[in-house]
């Protein structure tokens, strides 16, 4: 896999591949795991410049895409079901609609796609308080808005140390610039869309320009949820998820 990290729960059938959200890494799935069927086979990367896989750096999601591409390829038996979290959600949309023989559901939570009206701006300021990620002060606020549960907080500090500013800037610059492609409209497969009702008013809009973008689906909203709907419900969405699953 070309230096990303993988961890691998064995099970039978019925693939699940779970991508994270920037700045985190494959840890933040696991209250979700704790609740699902143990017989699920699941995937759980983490994304290129992220916690394991912090030695290859994020450069686009086009190259993420690529190794995630791979990783079906030698890891899965028949398509997947693709549950992203905000950047991950990103990449779920592509790989969705890009390689829908991949991918026989898609649960998209949380994710951008209302690009930013000043980009250049916004990432000029954050290239100069990258420094700010290694302060562990700083970071525990971060932790906070993320609703990271202190049972994981020490692997959100860790992940957050290990990343760099090409990774940070490379990461945040594709996710404030994304776009729906316009494949997603014939996506033949199951999905969910969904987002909390406590995001930031630009996530809710990207939440119903998805839902809108792909003829027949809906918009589900998440009651007490801010940006952070798998650490926030876990039960629930394992709930949610066996639906797609049967």
């Amino acid at each position: 896999m070309s230096g990303i990290h993988v961890a691998i729960r064995e099970g039978g059938q019925r693939p699940v591949l779970l991508l994270h959200g920037g700045g985190c890494g494959g840890w933040m799935w696991s209250p979700l795991v704790a609740e699902l069927d143990p017989g699920i086979r699941l995937l759980t990367p983490d994304l290129p410049g992220h916690d394991r896989s912090g030695s290859l750096p994020y450069r686009s999601h086009d190259d993420a895409l690529k190794l995630l591409i791979s990783l079906i390829d030698a890891e899965a038996s028949e398509p997947v079901v693709v549950v992203g979290f905000s950047l991950g959600a990103q990449l779920a949309i592509l790989l969705a609609s890009r390689r829908p023989d991949l991918v026989r559901a898609v649960v998209v939570i949380s994710a951008q796609a209302e690009p930013s009206p000043f980009p250049a701006l916004l990432l000029t300021m954050l290239g100069l308080a990258a420094p700010l990620a290694r302060n562990e002060g700083f970071a525990r606020l971060q932790a906070r808005e993320l609703f990271i549960p202190e049972a994981l907080i020490h692997d959100y500090l860790r992940t957050s140390r290990g990343i760099t500013r090409a990774t940070l800037l490379a990461s945040v610059g594709e996710n404030v610039r994304f776009t729906i492609p316009h494949e997603w409209e014939v996506f033949p497969g199951r999905w969910l869309i969904l987002v909390g009702v406590k995001e930031r008013s630009v996530i809710r809009r990207s939440a119903q320009r998805i839902a809108d973008a792909l003829p027949g689906s809906e918009l589900e909203i998440v009651a007490d949820c801010g940006h952070g709907i798998p650490l926030q419900k876990p039960a629930w969405l394992a709930r949610r998820l066996d639906s797609l699953l049967e």
